[in-house]
């Protein structure tokens, strides 16, 4: 829910708050929103939310954009009014209609999840593209998303690769890292695979773990960069480190081979564990390996089986093999 406070104009802002309440309470509506503002940020007053949402409805009643705004944020979060959903999306649609671009996401939330609404996606795209055209990087992104999966929109992978574009060149991580795939995967766009290698740095400098790993699997095959297994594991690393779990299994592979780092088993559990656990079925399978051959652990053919199961579960060929040479040494079937 997007929470940016609109600024208060300049005339405005050089009154003082005595100054202010006058010119609101003969019915300026700029004035009135100010002191809205200023009852809502304690600034020049003791802050106080019923007050602040009393004069930004005074202000929205007269068409105050950025008041109606402001006021579907109170109705929103409880702020000053009682919570009602209803209420707020009447204030960001008069809001919204006006060009408000914060209004018009927040609508289009409401649309996408259905809250104090009927779910409608097509109404949701109609106001992400409103706000998306404004320049707003959440609604850019958020748009390609629907272009992405179909959503309320018609499938368009070329759009949603344009979108992903526009947010990204503002610096959102996600956006970067989904025009890096789109790049990388040539959907949407020409496969070019130099220029997602470029993405998913600009993302992963900005923390992003999605984009640490793939980055960690660019050096790691060589794609779009030359080969090369230390900065795989440098990238794997930091993004196992913030619980990705792809990242994990990654490392974990790379400290079993002594890949990018000396070998070291007791390591690569630690690592395999950690994306067993989150449900990896591959981790699950290697763990469960680990177990059977002693690597890094001390041989348990009981937790082996155990690891080996839960992989089987998720349809892994390999876990479910194990587990039918175990079957048939041991003459009992696996239920």
């Amino acid at each position: 829910m997007k929470k940016r406070f609109q600024t208060i104009h300049d005339t405005v802002r050089e009154l003082s708050v005595a100054e202010l309440r006058k010119a609101a309470k003969q019915g300026d509506p700029e004035a009135q929103f100010g002191l809205g503002v200023c009852y809502s940020s304690g600034e020049g007053v003791r802050q106080d939310n019923t007050k602040a949402a009393k004069w930004f409805l005074r202000a929205a009643r007269q068409g105050h954009a950025d008041a109606q705004f402001r006021l579907g944020l109170c109705y929103a979060n409880g702020n000053g009014v009682k919570k009602n959903h209803t209420e707020a999306i009447q204030w960001y649609r008069k809001a919204a209609e006006q060009g408000c671009i914060d209004a018009q996401f927040n609508l289009a939330l409401y649309y996408a999840s259905g809250r104090g609404i009927p779910q409608d996606y097509a109404q949701a795209a109609l106001w992400y593209r409103k706000a998306a055209e404004q320049g707003d990087a959440d609604a850019q992104f958020n748009l390609a998303l629907l272009y992405d999966d179909g959503t309320g929109v018609e499938q368009d992978e070329a759009e949603a690769a344009r979108w992903f574009r526009k947010a990204a060149k503002q610096g959102d991580p996600k956006a970067q890292f989904n025009f890096a795939v789109c790049c990388a995967n040539g959907t949407g766009v020409t496969q070019d695979y130099a220029k997602a290698l470029r993405w998913y740095r600009r993302a992963a400098r900005q923390g992003a773990p999605d984009a640490e790993c793939n980055l960690g699997v660019c050096y790691a095959d060589g794609r779009g960069v030359k080969k090369d297994y230390r900065k795989a594991m440098k990238w794997f690393r930091k993004a196992a480190r913030q619980g990705d779990a792809i990242a994990q299994f990654n490392l974990a592979t790379g400290y079993y081979r002594g890949e990018g780092v000396e070998q070291d088993c007791a390591e690569a559990v630690k690592w395999f564990l950690k994306a067993a656990e989150q449900g990896d079925a591959d981790a699950q399978f290697h763990l469960g390996l680990c177990y059977e051959n002693g690597s890094g652990v001390k041989p348990d053919p009981v937790e082996a089986i155990q690891w080996y199961r839960k992989a089987a579960q998720q349809d892994h060929a390999d876990a479910r093999a194990r587990l039918e040479r175990y079957n048939r040494e041991s003459g009992s079937p696996e239920k």
